[in-house]
């Protein structure tokens, strides 16, 4: 078992930044790639970000490519999202995950509001 803890997010103003932080406890850190996923009020959850199991290999969904940055701290068991220029529509829970096997991620955290106003 993997147990995920987000903290970071809150109100920001169109164009401001947020780090999101997701803390892990339990199982072996370095042996889940991790996630960052949103969901929006009324909409599908969808695919933020994703680091490797040695902050090595990064993706990114094409709508946040250069605004937002994944990165992970071994030594700490943390993973974050750094996000700026950020707009309205970035407004959503912001969920971490770990996959041991991707593209399948077997556990979630309780997620954090992220909202942006215009």
């Amino acid at each position: 078992q993997v147990h995920l803890v987000e903290s970071g997010g809150g109100l920001v103003q169109a164009g401001g930044s947020l780090r999101l932080s997701c803390a892990a406890s339990g199982r072996r850190f370095t042996d889940y790639a991790m996630g960052w996923f949103r969901q929006a009020p009324g909409k599908e959850r969808e695919f933020v970000a994703s680091v490797g199991y040695r902050n090595d290999m990064t993706y990114y969904a094409a709508s946040m490519k250069g605004r937002f940055t994944i990165s992970r701290d071994n030594a700490n068991n943390t993973v974050y999202l750094q996000m700026n220029s950020l707009k309205p529509e970035d407004t959503a829970v912001y969920y971490c995950a770990a996959s041991s096997r991707l593209p399948e991620y077997e556990f979630w955290g309780q997620g954090t509001q992220v909202t942006v106003s215009s």
